[in-house]
């Protein structure tokens, strides 16, 4: 095998680092409060899980309060590794046909009016995983109904069947994580491809034009997100958000990365909420529709607030 370029070589400084304590504005207050541990009691009832704490996502508390939360199925163990995430990995049960309508249950009880559901990565089935999502939109459109519906889905490795059928079932809005830069990618996420990703979220439209061309307001709203401070460029990630427009992606969601522990990759550099704000310019002058950007920004933090703003969904 040819040598790879010095250029495309991520370098990982494995030498001990002296923990830095975080800047004010990434501190995030504790969670707590009657309707976060209610919240959580109806989670463990129900035996689901939720991206907040698996991700270890910094606004738990605030979003819980708030009866916002972001429900993950199809398991607790996710089949890849990448490198910047808090989410179990390993070789999952069998698909619990049963997860979908248990979601959408916690969703009415909540009076939800914006899901957002996401997943962890099933490559060994992503027929399977694409069937989950599907049913999910069905059992919210008949438990919950006016409730608006996220999925945060994974790339379904290119099987363009799952990607078709989550179209099919019309999600206000359809979600898929860019993460971060192409030069990262061998080391942040695992399994994946910048190139496949970018197609995943440039033919979720193409399908959506091509199944709802009759009717007015049925073409789909794609959504992505980027963490920030793993070791990517200013450039780099300028050179990322005019991909994602190019494809005309609506909504662009840019937070920073912790590191969730010793074993994951480690943080390069805290960014300013300057530099978010530069980013956010930045981003919305190539024509995004809504962009969140901000240190504590996650994909799903605020995602009522986003579908409403851009007028969309």
């Amino acid at each position: 095998m040819a040598a790879l370029p010095s250029s495309d070589l991520v370098q990982i400084d494995l030498s001990p680092r002296q923990r830095a304590p975080k800047p004010e504005w990434l501190k995030a207050r504790a969670p707590m409060g009657e309707t976060f541990h209610n919240l959580k009691k109806m989670a463990r009832e129900l035996n689901l899980h939720t991206v907040c704490e698996s991700a270890h996502c910094p606004n738990i508390g605030e979003c819980w309060n708030e009866k916002a939360a972001t429900f993950m199925m199809l398991g607790n163990l996710c089949t890849r590794r990448c490198g910047f995430c808090a989410v179990p990995k390993g070789k999952p049960d069998p698909i619990d046909h049963q997860e979908p309508e248990r979601v959408a249950y916690a969703v009415a009880q909540l009076g939800l009016n914006h899901a957002v559901i996401t997943s962890v990565n099933r490559d060994d089935d992503n027929i399977g995983a694409a069937q989950a999502f599907v049913e999910v939109i069905r059992q919210i459109r008949l438990q919950a109904p006016g409730c608006r519906v996220e999925v945060l889905t994974p790339d379904f490795q290119g099987n363009e069947e799952s990607l078709r059928m989550v179209v099919a079932a019309r999600p206000e809005i359809l979600n898929h994580n860019i993460e971060t830069v192409p030069r990262l990618y061998r080391v942040a996420k695992s399994g994946g491809r910048y190139e496949k990703s970018l197609h995943f979220l440039k033919h979720a439209k193409e399908i959506a034009a091509e199944m709802f061309s009759d009717r007015e307001g049925d073409q789909i709203v794609t959504k992505t997100g980027i963490i920030v401070g793993m070791g990517e460029e200013m450039h780099e990630l300028l050179g990322v958000f005019r991909d994602l427009a190019d494809r005309k992606v609506d909504i662009l969601t840019i937070g920073q990365y912790l590191r969730p522990s010793r074993d994951h990759l480690p943080m390069a550099r805290y960014y300013t909420p300057d530099e978010f704000a530069f980013l956010k310019h930045e981003a919305m002058a190539m024509g995004f529709k809504h962009v969140e950007s901000g240190p504590l920004v996650r994909s799903s933090y605020h995602a009522h607030e986003q579908a409403q703003s851009t007028g969309l969904a």
